[in-house]
């Protein structure tokens, strides 16, 4: 389906929604978890404040928003699909909805490259990308003078953030529990879940030591999945609102882009103008939690009844380690006609 849209650059609709997540400020916490299928936020969304009721959205693009209160604390949880384009959808799209300081931390699965037992959780302070060559020959390997795949330099963790995250989860994990929790580690975020992780399939991907070669070259590495390091890096270009979106002119507005479900009437109010940009001080940080669902050394595969266990303690451990981060009153969204705003009842 066609729309006719005024301005390629960054659509919205006419009333401040942007293009892939359907979402218009006031819909998206300052703090928020990020995850890959809609099942796990909704799983993590079970331990939200009933008061007020958590607003949900599903975009047309497939986005979820499920934004709420957590023991208070405003909080939102984004279910974004896979891969580095949709992190980097979710990363510009919630920016531009939102002012003050972003704390956003994944919580996904990935595969492990070290000698844990599926069910562990990882939590890397940084992340390499992976990405495949696509000027390489795949088919006359001889003629190629550069790799058939590229490793990028480390990018880091939020320091803080990274702590939090390790000190809330060992709080969560459920008493007896002999699961493991990793930190301090280094990721590899790939390109795809093929080629570039190693695996092999009938195409001619010329991978087959790569892994080794991931391995030889990257300290610490210890899981292998798709959207970390795209985070990470969103993360750090911000660098305080340098980005040249911060400088420039408000983004312009599109009429028709997205046609977002929404399960709660109450959003906030349209305006006709957009809306404030971040503060040029402002920050993003970013963290991730990692379970492994599967391990590239044994081949070993995580059971259903695993991930609900484990989906369950280290999502109550991310929401405690995101409200235990302070962010000041006034690099915070203004919670007036928000959704996760509550009203006092006059007596």
């Amino acid at each position: 389906m066609k729309y006719t849209l005024t301005d390629a650059n960054f659509p919205r609709t006419s009333d401040q929604r942007v293009y892939h997540l359907g979402l218009r400020p006031g819909e998206v916490a300052n703090r928020i978890i990020t995850v890959g299928s809609p099942s796990r936020a909704n799983a993590i969304a079970a331990f939200l404040d009933t008061n007020p009721k958590p607003f949900v959205l599903t975009s047309e693009r497939g986005f979820l928003t499920i934004t709420g209160r957590y023991k208070g604390v405003p909080i939102s949880i984004i279910s974004i699909g896979m891969g580095s384009p949709n992190m980097d959808f979710f990363v510009r799209e919630a920016r531009e909805c939102l002012s003050g300081d972003m704390l956003i931390v994944r919580l996904g699965s990935c595969g492990a490259l070290v000698d844990v037992p599926v069910g562990s959780v990882v939590v890397p302070k940084a992340s390499v990308a992976i990405s495949r060559n696509v000027d390489y020959d795949f088919h006359n390997t001889a003629v190629n003078r550069d790799p058939p795949y590229r490793i990028s330099k480390p990018v880091s963790a939020d320091v803080a953030l990274h702590l939090e995250v390790c000190k809330a989860l060992r709080e969560s994990r459920p008493p007896g529990s002999d699961a493991t929790i990793l930190p301090g580690t280094v990721n590899a975020s790939a390109d795809s879940f093929y080629s570039s992780q190693g695996r092999q399939t009938s195409f001619p991907d010329q991978n087959a030591d790569l892994i080794a070669q991931l391995q030889a070259s990257t300290p610490d590495l210890a899981t292998l999945e798709m959207e970390t390091f795209h985070l990470y890096h969103l993360a750090a270009c911000w660098g305080g609102g340098n980005s040249p979106s911060a400088k420039s002119a408000d983004p312009p507005l599109a009429t028709g882009p997205v046609k977002p479900v929404a399960s709660l009437s109450k959003s906030p109010a349209s305006s006709a103008t957009s809306p404030r940009l971040a503060s040029p001080d402002s920050v993003i940080r970013a963290a991730a939690a990692q379970m492994i669902f599967a391990s590239r050394t044994s081949q070993g595969f995580i059971t259903p009844d695993q991930v609900t266990e484990v989906e369950r303690w280290t999502g109550l451990g991310v929401l405690n380690a995101l409200i235990n981060m302070e962010i000041p009153a006034d690099r915070l969204h203004s919670e007036t006609a928000s959704v996760w705003e509550t009203i006092s009842e006059s007596v």
